[in-house]
């Protein structure tokens, strides 16, 4: 069971880890599109509150 324990959170820290990298990149990603496109509205983020 604690071998079972071990791997899981090892498993959990992975995806994390790739959750990370994953959110970084789309970020980078997405203020990248905005410089390119030259849009000074406002972001999805602002309109949805």
């Amino acid at each position: 069971m604690s071998e079972d324990d071990g791997n899981k959170m090892s498993r959990e820290e992975r995806l994390a880890a790739k959750l990370r990298e994953n959110l970084r990149r789309r970020k980078a990603q997405g203020r990248e599109m905005k410089s390119e496109s030259g849009e000074n509205g406002v972001s999805k983020e602002d309109s949805e509150s």
